[in-house]
């Protein structure tokens, strides 16, 4: 039993660290995403690239549920980060928890 409350606390480590990684590219977009009208450049272009790259799959989807075209404003990766939270929050939390009890 050991074995499988071991394997469910290795999950929640590795589950908690890869949506913090991908919530700190979530914020890097956001700002490489300000700083691209005043800071023009090849590396910022490619770094904004491949940052559209990684996350356009989760903010797409998003927007296609969220759609807030007239507001000038994009929101999804806010709901995006808050999305992750509460993954973090109840779904990490829930697999710990879980380790603990077996």
């Amino acid at each position: 039993m050991f074995a499988v409350a071991n394997l469910l606390m290795a999950l929640a480590v590795i589950l908690n660290l890869a949506l913090s990684f991908y919530m700190w590219i979530i914020i890097a977009r956001v700002i490489v995403s300000w700083v691209m009208p005043f800071r023009p450049g090849p590396f910022l272009h490619s770094l904004a690239y491949g940052l559209s790259r990684i996350t356009d799959p989760v903010l797409s989807r998003i927007r296609r549920y969220i759609p807030l075209r007239g507001v000038g404003l994009d929101f999804s990766p806010f709901i995006a980060i808050l999305i992750i939270i509460f993954l973090q929050q109840f779904l990490v939390a829930t697999l710990l928890d879980l380790a603990r009890r077996l």
